[in-house]
């Protein structure tokens, strides 16, 4: 188990200390083989110095823990009142009393339970973190009955950790409900482009969230409240599965333009305040369609931008490989690729094609039987 830097450092300490000792006690055994009359010549010449070290009032260095057990423990074999120079009386005693304290402190320190191992540890953080409503009785008895490790409830609690300063929220967090609702969740947002001839227009892009798949995308260069709704009723026809439909604050999505909404069979969900990762699956969809379609040309006008995005939201759908579906993509692969067991080559019988993107910007892939 890994110690921690304050018990390192204490451990230094400690090492650091004992050595000096040991080098004290190795001088003083050199010392007990020189004459007493060389020690008392040597006595004599030290207590001079030490009268020039008082006169200048030169203040001394802080004592070491070293320097303290070694005075401690000569000061029983002569009489050192009359030898303390630059440490009073009061302090040698005091040092007396501290290390009988810390002696009878080490002999008295209780044994107790061994700590956790460290992958045990953070197997209990792991669980308290990824599940915020289980409490510690629910985390042991989850790794008493599924993974056969007894845990009291009081020893989870230990590790548990601080979750941020507040209680558990026993109601679902918003990314729970977004991944619970996902295949009947609805998101749209809006994202502007500048033309060749530096004119802004608007881009309402409905996707959703389950495959990812993007429903609609519309151009205008005036945005309003009545052209919104259309683009809703297109995207959402008469036979829909959805029941959700998620957007941010934005003026134009007005009282009543929710309540129209709301009539085509669907709850309007509204972003909270501020809060632009609530609809984080949106904006990394505004954002991929900048990265790898708008930063790579300049429309020259609406019914080229309106073009251009047909084609790549084509791609997107049916062509363009999905990380977080696992991989995936969003519509059905038709047909599916072939078995096959040679995992570096082509299966028998079938050549890769290929074709082209808006112009080789990007290209798709497909097995094609081979004409005998």
């Amino acid at each position: 188990m890994a110690r921690s830097p304050k018990s390192q450092r204490r451990l230094w300490r400690c090492l650091v200390t004992a050595l000096q000792v040991l080098a004290d006690i190795g001088r003083l055994a050199l010392l007990f083989t020189r004459s007493p009359s060389a020690l008392a010549a040597e006595n004599l010449f030290l207590r001079k110095q030490l009268a020039l070290f008082q006169e200048r009032q030169i203040k001394p260095h802080r004592a070491t823990d070293a320097t303290r057990w070694v005075m401690a423990a000569l000061s029983q074999w002569f009489e050192w009142r009359d030898a303390l120079v630059v440490v009073q009386p009061d302090t040698l005693i005091r040092w007396h009393r501290k290390g009988f304290r810390l002696l009878w402190r080490w002999k008295s320190h209780p044994v107790g339970r061994p700590r956790l191992p460290a992958e045990l540890q953070q197997l209990i953080r792991t669980m308290a973190a990824e599940n915020i409503t289980w409490s510690e009785e629910r985390i042991a008895n989850e790794l008493k009955l599924k993974l056969g490790i007894r845990v009291a409830p009081s020893t989870a609690r230990k590790y548990m950790g601080r979750r941020n300063g507040r209680a558990p929220d026993p109601t679902q967090r918003w990314l729970t409900f977004i991944r619970n609702h996902a295949q009947v969740i609805v998101a749209c947002d809006f994202f502007t482009v500048v033309t060749a001839r530096f004119r802004i227009l608007y881009v309402f892009i409905v996707m959703e969230l389950g495959r990812r798949q993007i429903l609609h995308c519309a151009v205008t260069p005036h945005p309003t409240a009545e052209w919104t709704l259309q683009q809703f009723r297109e995207a959402l026809p008469g036979s829909h599965p959805y029941r959700f439909v998620l957007h941010d604050r934005d003026r134009i999505y007005s009282g009543e333009l929710d309540q129209q909404v709301a009539a085509l069979g669907v709850r309007i969900l509204r972003t909270p305040v501020r809060a632009p990762k609530a609809n984080s699956r949106c904006e990394r969809l505004v954002g991929t369609v900048r990265r790898e379609c708008l930063d790579f040309l300049i429309p020259l006008g609406e019914g080229h931008l309106k073009r251009v995005l047909n084609i790549w939201v084509t791609h997107y759908n049916q062509g363009r490989v999905h990380m977080s579906l696992g991989p995936g993509i969003p519509a059905p692969l038709r047909p599916p690729p072939p078995e096959n067991a040679e995992h570096h080559r082509p299966p028998n019988g079938h050549v890769v094609r290929r074709r082209e993107v808006l112009g080789g910007l990007h290209h798709e892939y497909w097995l094609e039987k081979k004409i005998a």
